[in-house]
């Protein structure tokens, strides 16, 4: 009889099945552990609070502030990118040892007094979290902190040159949907969207992000959000690359690189003048061409109207065979400020094609983390589950969907983390989709035993948490927070 309450049904292709409904704690999000304890060892909860200003009234707060943001965080990571997630997963055990301050089995047990948080925090809360973090100041910091927490990773100390950076500039569509403040329909992406600016380290760190309108041109800000990123890093590197694509290259943005001695790779949009000049080099050579195609690169010298001098281009010649290139040479222009004695044509070729590492990177964004920007100022009607009648103040939701988008980067940041401490048994880089899939979501039970939380796993994961706790462990320390101190400006 009680087997049969117990039942919430039985598969009528084998009823030998039966699916049942217990008080267990158990939870598919095992991995969050794992990323708490690097979070901590890297200092992530420490910066962020130290930096962030919490502008809450203390009266009306129940959840610390470091809560809230590792909550945040770690639901990034984890895939849970709606706020409305939280609801569902609020007594998830896990998630609530993961986030909390207190020690010992108190996150699972419930709350033992006033003011102590009962689970995880609430939708609303959370969206509380992201209106104290509209600020300019607290956007400013977030930013700060994303480039201070890289610099940590990496060991990057002034006095240890390392040999070279290189930087990729992109932007990319967010797609919303809705009147969300600033988005509109662009027109090249055929969809109503944000456009932001990211920029990412060769090897997979995001070192900044900057939210704009949806019709804003790919170029503008660009220079006022790259440069302090370049300088700051040009403190550790004796050489700093920058590539971006044909968007990008234009006469400030190039004069302010070369004025810092700073490399770039730029793609360069044809023109009548450099279709003119790539003309003679258009042409195969004598003979049958080989089944693989060729690639041939040309030294020319061009200028721009609107530039002061001539610039180094490289015309890429391409044979496709196959297709229509049986009958037609492809070709594209790369523009640079390296020499040709320091880098020749095809290794600045191979320089830019490598960039390909960093667009699978930025569509990854989207795909690992479905970005959604959904903020908008509504008025504020219950709190708590009474009604408001005094009126809410303004809320920046633009500034709002801004921090939103830089704490995805922070959560990319921590999985890329992560998954750099442990390869597969061919040692190649997971995506972080991937490393979140075989290593995070895991299923585990969790029981309470005499001043004890045991969690049970799967056998078949333990191999890759034994991996990644002895990476975890290696790893210095976070010691103290750097102070909050702007990138210099452009």
């Amino acid at each position: 009889m009680g087997e049969s309450q117990l039942t919430l049904f039985q598969p009528k292709f084998n009823r030998s099945i039966r699916v049942e409904a217990r008080a267990e704690r158990l939870s598919g999000d095992a991995g969050a552990l794992l990323l708490r304890d690097l979070a901590d060892r890297l200092g992530y909860r420490a910066l962020l609070v130290d930096v962030l200003a919490d502008r809450r009234d203390p009266e009306r707060t129940r959840h610390p502030f470091g809560e809230l943001l590792l909550t945040d965080l770690l639901l990034r990571a984890q895939g849970w990118t709606d706020h409305s997630d939280a609801t569902l997963l609020r007594h998830d055990p896990l998630l609530r040892l993961a986030v909390s301050e207190r020690r010992g089995e108190a996150p699972v047990r419930p709350a033992s007094g006033h003011g102590v948080p009962e689970g995880l925090a609430s939708q609303p809360t959370l969206s509380r979290l992201l209106r104290a973090l509209a600020t300019e100041e607290n956007r400013e910091a977030l930013g700060w902190a994303l480039f201070t927490l890289t610099k940590r990773r990496l060991g990057l100390v002034e006095g240890r040159w390392r040999a070279e950076a290189i930087v990729d500039m992109d932007s990319l569509p967010i797609e919303v949907h809705g009147h969300q403040p600033g988005t509109a329909y662009n027109g090249h992406y055929r969809l109503r969207c944000y456009h932001p600016l990211v920029a990412r380290l060769a090897g997979g760190d995001f070192l900044g992000g900057k939210l704009r309108e949806g019709q804003t041109h790919t170029a503008d800000g660009g220079q006022a959000f790259i440069l302090p990123i370049l300088e700051e890093l040009a403190r550790y590197y004796l050489e700093v690359w920058l590539r971006i694509d044909a968007g990008f290259p234009e006469p400030h943005l190039l004069r302010a690189l070369e004025a810092r001695g700073i490399r770039y790779v730029a793609r360069l949009r044809g023109n009548r003048a450099l279709n003119r000049l790539a003309a003679p080099h258009l042409k195969r050579p004598p003979g049958r061409p080989p089944r693989e195609g060729r690639t041939w690169v040309h030294e020319l010298s061009y200028r721009a109207g609107t530039w002061r001098t001539p610039r180094r281009v490289v015309l890429v010649v391409l044979e496709r065979p196959g297709d229509q290139g049986e009958l037609f040479l492809d070709h594209f222009f790369l523009l640079t400020n390296a020499p040709a004695e320091e880098m020749d044509g095809l290794q600045l070729l191979e320089r830019y094609r490598a960039r390909g590492d960093a667009e699978r990177d930025f569509g990854e964004l989207n795909g690992a983390f479905q970005v959604g920007l959904p903020s908008s100022p509504r008025p504020k009607e219950h709190y708590r589950g009474e009604r408001v009648h005094a009126p809410t103040p303004a809320y920046d939701a633009f500034g709002a969907n801004e921090a939103r988008w830089l704490l995805t980067l922070h959560a990319a940041n921590l999985l890329h983390a992560a998954r750099s401490l442990i390869r597969d048994k061919h040692r190649r880089l997971w995506s972080r989709q991937r490393f979140r899939d075989h290593v995070l979501k895991v299923p585990a039970r969790v029981t309470l035993g005499k001043r004890r939380v045991m969690v049970w796993l799967p056998a078949d994961r333990s191999s890759f948490w034994a991996d990644l706790a002895r990476a975890i462990e290696a790893l210095p320390p976070a010691r103290g927070s750097p102070g909050p101190q702007a990138l210099s400006a452009a």
